[in-house]
């Protein structure tokens, strides 16, 4: 970035993450009406892409990012291969935790994607603690939890975000708040209509940002990343968004207002990043074709290789165990 001007290459790159997010969970979508395809609930985040590309684009390889059940964009935005992310939802032995995880405990260490969990309030603390042993061994790295509207209301995420601040820990809390916490809308389950307003609480600070533009949520998680990693203490986002669909694929949302869901489909966080690379001549529209098309081959690779892995053996659900 110079001059409050996104680099191309970036700004590329963001729509780019963004198309093999939104493809990858449109086949889950497909993938969940078929019997026996994938099991348990499919828990997505059509339409939220750009937090997870803007917020990750901005952090370094040896950040640690710690997600919820809503997590498949937050693991490819980070660089999971999406072969071994795919298979690890179809529960098979090449994913990567060896088909025991599924799609709502999805863990990458590779790319440093240490925890998932879908506890909602849960991961605050686990992030907390993940910085405790970043700053406890002097490194230079950042933690960042991403947790929704919902799970803001829970006790934990509170006293996380006291410790956090208490012990100045590098810990960028990133709420996604997606007006809904499974079928209960935000004015039913908040006493505020800006999670931010509670950064003040705990002498952190706290922006507000369109979760439907990339580049807007990139710029401002690079200036929020920093104040974490120069030693002050935590930060709090709020990505403002819409949940497009149900709380998972077996919830069919009917208790969601149908004018409020068409105007946040013209907020596409995809497709306005795109009509605004185009204008700029960052993209043509024929590299915005190719680009579909790399992704969704892609995820087409994915789903076959999920296709042809092994389930795992029997004996294997006794391995990678720890007994005390």
């Amino acid at each position: 970035m110079q001059n409050g001007v996104l680099n191309p290459e970036i700004r590329r790159e963001l729509y780019a993450g963004m198309v093999l997010i939104r493809k990858f969970e449109e086949r889950l979508i497909e993938l969940a009406k078929e019997k026996a395809r994938v099991v348990g609930m499919q828990i997505l985040a059509v339409g939220q892409e750009a937090v997870a590309a803007g917020v990750v684009k901005a952090l370094e390889p040896e950040d640690v990012i710690v997600t919820n059940h809503r997590s498949h964009g937050h693991l490819l935005a980070k660089g999971a291969d999406p072969k071994r992310l795919m298979a690890e939802i179809m529960t098979k032995a090449t994913g990567y935790s060896k088909g025991k995880a599924g799609t709502l405990h999805l863990v990458v260490p590779e790319v440093n994607a240490i925890m998932t969990s879908t506890i909602v309030g849960a991961p605050p603390p686990l992030a907390v603690g993940a910085a405790f042993a970043q700053q406890y061994r002097g490194l230079p790295n950042i933690t960042v939890v991403f947790f929704g509207d919902g799970a803001a209301a829970e006790g934990s995420v509170h006293e996380a975000m006291n410790m956090a601040a208490l012990w100045k820990l590098p810990v960028l809390f990133v709420c996604e708040n997606n007006v809904w916490a499974g079928a209960q809308c935000l004015a039913e389950h908040s006493c505020i209509e800006h999670i931010v307003q509670r950064a003040a609480a705990y002498n952190m600070p706290g922006e507000a940002v369109d979760g439907n533009d990339a580049e807007a949520v990139f710029a401002l998680s690079v200036r929020m990343a920093n104040h974490c990693r120069s030693g002050r203490g935590p930060a709090l986002i709020e990505a403002n968004t819409y949940r497009m669909r149900g709380h998972g694929e077996h919830d069919h949302g009917h208790y969601m207002d149908k004018a409020v869901l068409e105007q946040w489909a013209g907020r596409c966080p995809v497709r306005r990043l795109q009509e605004r690379l185009i204008a700029e001549g960052i993209l043509s529209a024929d590299q915005c074709e190719a680009i579909d098309a790399e992704m969704t081959a892609v995820v087409n690779d994915a789903v076959a290789f999920g296709d042809e892995s092994p389930f795992p053996a029997p004996k294997a659900a006794l391995e990678d165990l720890w007994a005390m």
